[in-house]
This record gives structure tokens, C-alpha cells and sequence, in this order.
């Protein structure tokens, strides 16, 4: 049965992601990197293209599914007339290797579960080579290599990995899956129950930095959290979506790999994480745009790889059919190769937008300087748009604002921090551009602004041109083409980016397509600004309410159908929120009191935590960092109040040394080697996994007076969070995969598919065959390919 593209929730390791169905069945995932080839593929196929389900026998949906607070760890109820279970699904932060870990708990009465792990490599067409090796099934096929260990006794059956088991009440039965490079030994697994806990504490420990306070806050806070998810940690790129070729429109073909960094995205992505108070994540997109896009000006793409990469190959895959037969499914985008003008405006601002410094930096100015040389002519040319039309070059209103908006945003970096530059050529190009655009891009006798030059087709980026300044909400040019939107692109309620046509005239494609969430919030926006307060909101409610049960969007809605489709969760309709949300609540643009308000309560966060008595409730930014600086341990390598201390005592708008605080970067509560020991059969780990390490932020004359007079209560602060730390790693260290408290049976029998308790003082060559359980007697060497 396929599933409805809301009937997904997202797991992921800030690598790569995996879509869980309220099946209890992964269908997709990419290992390691979110545009790796898939080994669960079904998503795009059916079963024999790769799966792993677990869930009770017979053919169930979860009754009810949420995540635990605000973190990425889901858990899915289901409901029988035999009782009630519960799966635990989540993939820990990466140290070496990704992992996805599941735990299947009993909730009420006597439940059979089965459970079936289908492996293909390579997109769905690999078979692989299945072995037992150590108490480990052991799955290998060219670079690649799977390690599933559980307790339960499985065996193989059509290729695929299968077991039974029952789970009553209070028991529970773990499953750890790892990836590992083929040519190397599989690590050992993980203690389910710890990495759960320990996965549960990264993310509520990282969401704690949220400054959000307003309506909608838990909408705007999963919003986050799925940005954070889509983020490739190594780099901090930020993928627009975990899939590829999910249609946007059922059986249609306009399907598009979407596992890659867009230029379009970068300003309001910055903007979103900063109104969120994620200062840091928005510094690592900026460093990641700048990474990608340095060199020849003329070269600059409209996408990158999580890493930078720029050659992304397009290709077909034949051997899949599609979600729903929605064919071709696409690896790669050739997109990359287009030529859109709007990314020098996306670029500019972005780096304009997230300027801390005093001064901008003289290589970041450099390669503006770089920019802006290019653009002086290129703004002339025609080009392929926002949209990546596959149609003809043409003279897109949008891409021209764009390009006004490159140049208006070097100008004001010039001027408000001093940076040299030929200021008056470009304020010439400046009113060239704009002059052009409100000359040919606005059709008089329909009395708004146009798709392109000469047309009289409507295009949803035109909402863009209030909302970057180029013209103010309320000039009548404006307003008409914002109302001219709600007339002729707005369909079942929502936003169409333009409307098709079968012919492929306007996008060189056939085939209608379903309306783009992100528009749909832009057009809140645009009401907002006219005043139209109601509306907006309205608005707002009715794109909050396509959210599935789990708080996640896709790309698009499909009013014929009624269902969310494109691909999913996609980083721009969530970005989307989370700035509409602000901006209708009246929360003004972020500045650096939200980012010092957020490294502000996640310190505080810790302290208490620790021991302290802080609150964050009532306290102001000022208030709020003042209070960190006196009671958190300056020395601290787990501590904000060194980057704290430097913006307190620095010249006013110098947020230099912000930077220290990451949680991302700190996993130091985590007793990681302690949760990656593994049962006695595993082979040993040939890498000892390291905690997190927190830069060192820079001390200043004047934040070394300040923190004169708070000694005591630093020193309470730094022996309580020692006490407290000796304490959870001595806790976590007694734990290992397969330790008598994890697995739990209620049921001792034998056949029941599950272990027994293994006893404390167990010899090793007992506690090894107690602990893996019974061996898959059943499983067999695959052979390399289809038979």
C-alpha cells in the first residue's frame, strides 16, 4: 500500500535523513549523506525496492504518532485488539558512523510484531550479500555495508531479512542499524534505550536556544527543528529537501531531485534561523554560501552539493516506477547548469542581512566587489528565472528586481560599514534597474507587474517586490499586482507559482502542477503589509493547517486532491513559517539582542541544569546575559559566558566572538563511548568516538573586570556541573547494548522471539549468547544481483 506523502515523519542525523510511514515502515533513506544513493527506496517503488518495517502483525496504521517534545525522536502508538505497542524511531547525532535506532515498546496486553528488512542498494536495484558474522546480520554489496543487530531471531525469506516476536507490557525489544564502508570492519552497535535518551537530550538541549515567544510557537519551533534536520553538519548547507522526484502532481512528471543547497534560498533561510535565535546555524550557512560560491562570478550556480560540490549530474532512474507512477525519477539537476540573475540578489543580501561585524570582512567584501563587477553588464541579459523553467531565456521581472536588489545591497554595505567601492556607478545602475522594471515589467492595462517583459501572464515571485523594498506594499503598482494574484493564481485557497499550460509555452514542461506553499505564505505576508491584517492571518491559519499530524510540510498542495505533494519536508515552506508567522505576530526583523537573547537562555539552560537556581522566565536579553556572566564558570569549555562576556563588554553592535556556543558542537553531556559499547560478540571498534569540544572565545580587558566579583558563585556553578557530569557518565558508562535493564522480557519463554534477562554475574560466553539472542538461523547469503 502506498502511503499518503503526509503520512511520513523525518528522522535524521544532521547527515542525512530517513521518512518513517505511519506504517511503522522506512521507505526512504540515503546512507551516509542525504544524496548518497538510497538503500530504502520503496518510497518511489514498492516493497522489493528496499524497506524496513516494523510494526504489529497484520495491517496497521498508528493510531497516534508525535514527537517527544521539541526533538527528532518520533514515536508511533499502535493500537490491536491483542494490545497496544509502541515504536521508537531515531537516528543519533553522527559521531563516525549513521545509525538508526529502533525500540519497540509494550504498552497494554500481548502483541505479535513482525519485523521486515528489505536492503537494496543503489536506488532499489542492489541485492546484497546477507551474513551472520559475531551475532550481527551483515549486509554487503560494492562500498556499502548494513549491520542490523537485535535479540530477536530472524531468518531470510524473497531476499529480505524477516522475524516474529510478541512484546507485553514493560518490555523492550531494540534494533540497531548501521552503515559502514564495505571495506571496513561494521562498528559496534548502540544500546538503543541510551541512544534514544542520549539523541532526546542533543535536541532539547538545541531547541532551548529558541527566542521565539508568540502565536504559533510550536509550529514555528518544528519549523526549526526540520531546518535543522535538513542541515548537512559538516558544512552547513542546508538541503531543500530529504527526497527526490516526489511529484508535483500525482502521476505527473514535473518530479526533481531536491537533496541540494539552493542559492534562491539563502536570505530568508538566514532570516529564519536568526528570528529563531539560531545565530549560529545562520553563521555556518553564510560561511557554507561563501564557500560555494567563491571563484569566477560567471560561473555562479543556482545550486550546490551539501559540501559545495558543483557538478550534479542528471539522470533517469528506469527501474523505478515513481510515488503513485509519477515517472521519471531524477538523480542530480540539471538546473544546476542554469543561468538566473536572482542569486546575485539572494547572495548580496544574505551576506548583507547577517553582517555582524563592524566592518565587513575585506575577503567576504572582495568577492562582492567580485559580484557586482559582473553584474554591472550581466543584469542585461535574459535568463531562465526563479522558477528553473526549462522553456526559452526570457527578461523575468523577478530576476531583474533581483539583480536591483544585488546592487542596493552593496551600496548600503558600502556606506553603513565603510567599505570602498564605486558607490555612484552603482547607485546609476541602481535607478537603471528599477527605472527598467516599472517601465517594462508593469502592464498598464492590467495594472500590475508581469511575469516577463511584454507579457501579460502573472508570475506568484512578483510578491517578492514589497517584500525585498524595491517598491513599498501600498504603491498602486503594487497593489495592483498583489491583488491581481488573489484574482488569477490563487487556487482552492492557495498560491500557484503561475499557471501551466499544456503546451509547454510558459516552462517548457506539460502538465499542471499543485500551489507552492512558500508563495502562499508570501502572499500573507503582502496582506500584512497592505494592512489587511484579517486576511493575513486568515491565510496563515488555513497553510498551518496542511501540516500533517507531525507538524511537516511538503512543496506544494494539490487543492484538486486535497493532499500535500512535491518533495518532503521541504526547507522552504518551512523557512516560509516561520518568518510569516513572525512577521504577522509583529515581531520586528532580527537584530543582535535575538541572538544574544538565545546563547542567553541556552547557558542558562545549562546552569540550571547543573544545579543553579536560574530561571529564564521575566529576564530581558541584558538582564538575561548579565545574570550568565555572574553565575556560569567563564572557563567552562560547555559554557556561553566567554562569547557572552565579549559582547557585554564590546562596542555596541560588535557581536564578534558570538560564535561559542554550538550545540551542534556540543555533545558534551554525552557519554558517547560509554553508549557505543556493544555485546561481547561485536567486533571491536577500531575508533574511539570524542565529545564535543567548544571554541574558545576571546577575552577582554573589560569582561575579565566584570567577572571579578563573581568567584563563588562561579566556582558553585563549575562544582555542581562537575558533580553532575562524573554522575551521568558513570550512569551511562554502566550501560551496554544488550545489558539485562534494556532488554527487558515479560515472557521468558522460549519461541517467543525475544531474550530473557541476561544475569548480572553471567560468565562472557553466556552473557554473549544471552544478550544476541537467538541466532537467525534462517538468514542466507544473498547473491550480488537478482536472480
Amino acid at each position: 500500500m502506498t502511503l499518503c506523502i503526509e503520512d511520513y515523519g523525518i528522522i535524521g542525523d544532521l547527515h542525512t535523513a530517513a521518512l518513517v510511514g505511519r506504517d511503522g515502515s522506512i521507505d526512504w533513506l540515503c546512507l551516509p549523506r542525504f544524496d548518497s544513493a538510497a538503500c530504502f527506496a520503496k518510497l518511489l517503488g514498492n516493497e522489493d525496492h528496499g524497506s524496513w518495517k516494523l510494526a504489529p502483525k497484520g495491517s496497521h496504521l498508528a493510531a497516534h504518532r508525535h514527537y517527544r517534545g521539541d526533538t527528532l525522536v518520533l514515536e508511533s502508538e499502535f493500537v490491536t485488539d491483542e494490545g497496544t505497542v509502541r515504536v521508537v524511531d531515531c537516528m543519533p547525532i553522527r559521531q563516525q558512523h549513521p545509525e538508526v535506532v529502533r525500540l519497540v515498546e509494550g504498552v497494554r496486553g500481548k502483541v505479535t510484531m513482525t519485523m521486515e528488512l528489505t536492503i537494496r542498494f543503489g536506488y532499489g536495484q542492489i541485492v546484497p550479500w546477507v551474513r551472520r558474522m559475531d551475532g550481527t546480520l551483515q549486509a554487503i554489496a560494492g562500498p556499502d555495508g548494513l549491520s542490523l543487530w537485535t535479540p530477536i531471531e530472524c531468518k531470510g525469506r524473497d531476499f529480505s531479512t524477516v522475524g516474529e516476536f510478541t512484546v507485553t507490557e514493560g518490555q523492550r525489544v531494540p534494533f540497531s542499524l548501521t552503515w559502514f564502508p564495505a571495506s571496513e570492519e561494521p562498528p559496534r552497535p548502540v544500546d538503543a534505550g541510551y541512544a534514544i535518551q542520549d539523541t532526546e537530550l542533543w535536541w532539547t538541549d538545541w531547541s532551548s536556544q529558541c527566542t521565539y515567544v508568540g502565536d504559533h510557537r510550536d509550529a514555528v519551533m518544528r519549523s526549526l527543528i526540520t531546518l535543522k534536520a535538513l542541515t548537512y553538519e559538516p558544512t552547513g548547507g542546508i538541503v531543500a529537501a530529504a527526497t527526490t522526484s516526489l511529484p508535483e502532481t500525482l502521476g505527473g512528471s514535473r518530479n526533481w531531485d531536491y537533496r541540494f543547497c539552493w542559492l534562491r534560498d539563502a536570505t530568508l533561510t538566514l532570516e529564519s534561523l536568526m528570528r529563531g535565535g539560531f545565530y549560529q546555524e545562520a553563521m555556518a550557512w553564510r560561511n557554507w554560501l561563501l564557500r560555494a560560491t567563491a571563484g569566477d562570478p560567471a560561473q555562479l550556480q543556482i545550486m550546490y552539493g551539501a559540501a559545495g560540490e558543483r557538478r550534479l549530474d542528471e539522470w533517469e532512474i528506469d527501474w523505478l516506477p515513481g510515488y503513485q507512477d509519477s515517472a521519471p525519477v531524477r538523480i542530480g539537476n540539471a538546473a544546476a547548469g542554469q543561468f538566473q540573475l536572482d542569486v546575485f540578489g539572494e547572495v548580496m543580501s544574505a551576506l548583507y542581512e547577517s553582517q555582524t561585524h563592524e566592518r565587513a570582512e575585506d575577503r567576504t567584501w572582495e568577492f562582492q566587489l567580485a559580484l557586482m563587477d559582473f553584474l554591472k553588464d550581466g543584469w542585461r541579459e535574459p535568463d531562465d528565472g526563479i522558477w528553473e523553467v526549462r522553456g526559452p531565456r526570457r527578461h523575468f521581472t523577478h530576476s531583474k528586481v533581483m539583480a536591483w536588489v544585488a546592487i542596493d545591497r552593496a551600496i548600503k554595505t558600502a556606506e553603513e560599514y565603510g567599505m570602498e567601492g564605486p558607490v555612484d556607478e552603482w547607485k546609476e545602475i541602481r535607478a537603471e534597474i528599477h527605472d527598467q522594471v516599472c517601465g517594462e515589467g508593469f502592464n498598464a492595462g492590467k495594472g500590475s507587474f508581469t511575469q516577463y517583459y511584454g507579457s501579460d501572464e502573472l508570475d506568484a515571485s512578483l510578491l517578492m517586490i514589497p517584500l525585498v523594498g524595491f517598491l513599498p506594499a501600498h504603491d498602486p503598482r503594487v497593489r495592483g499586482t498583489i491583488e491581481a494574484v488573489e484574482r488569477e493564481l490563487v487556487e482552492g485557497g492557495f498560491v500557484l507559482r503561475y499557471r501551466t499550460a499544456d503546451t509547454g509555452d510558459v516552462d517548457g514542461l506539460t502538465g499542471r502542477e499543485g500551489a507552492f506553499l512558500a508563495c502562499s505564505f508570501w502572499l500573507a505576508d503582502c496582506l500584512s503589509l497592505l494592512g489587511r491584517d484579517r486576511d493575513a492571518r486568515q491565510l496563515l491559519d488555513r497553510l498551518l493547517g496542511l501540516r500533517n499530524d507531525l507538524g511537516l510540510l511538503s512543496e506544494e498542495y494539490d487543492p484538486v486532491v486535497g493532499r500535500l505533494v512535491g518533495n518532503f519536508p521541504q526547507a522552504f515552506s518551512h523557512v516560509s513559517l516561520v518568518n510569516s508567522a513572525s512577521k504577522i505576530a509583529g515581531h520586528e526583523k532580527p537584530t543582535a539582542n535575538h541572538v544574544m537573547l538565545g546563547l542567553a537562555r541556552r547557558s542558562l539552560t545549562r546552569s540550571t541544569r547543573a544545579g543553579g537556581t536560574l530561571q529564564s522566565g521575566g529576564f530581558s536579553a541584558r538582564d538575561a546575559i548579565h545574570a550568565v556572566v555572574q553565575n556560569v564558570d567563564p572557563d567552562s569549555p560547555g559554557s556561553a559566558a566567554r562569547a557572552l562576556k565579549a559582547v557585554v563588554s564590546g562596542p555596541a553592535g560588535g557581536a564578534r566572538d558570538t560564535r561559542a556556543t554550538a550545540a551542534s558542537k556540543a555533545p558534551a553531556r554525552r557519554a558517547r563511548t560509554a553508549i557505543q559499547h556493544a555485546p561481547a560478540a561485536a567486533p571491536a571498534d577500531k575508533t574511539t568516538a570524542t565529545g564535543g569540544r567548544y571554541p574558545k572565545g576571546a577575552s577582554r580587558a573589560k569582561a575579565a573586570r566584570t567577572a571579578r566579583g563573581a568567584g563563588t558563585a562561579a566556582k558553585r556553578a563549575k562544582g555542581a556541573k562537575a558533580v553532575a557530569s562524573r554522575t551521568a557518565t558513570a550512569k551511562r558508562s554502566s550501560k551496554r547494548a544488550g545489558d539485562a535493564e534494556t532488554i527487558r522480557s515479560a515472557d521468558s519463554t522460549r519461541g517467543n522471539g525475544t531474550t530473557a534477562e541476561t544475569a548480572p554475574g553471567a560468565t562472557k560466553k553466556n552473557a554473549r549468547a544471552k544478550a544476541m539472542g537467538a541466532r537467525a538461523t534462517g538468514a542466507r547469503k544473498s547473491p550480488t544481483q537478482r536472480s
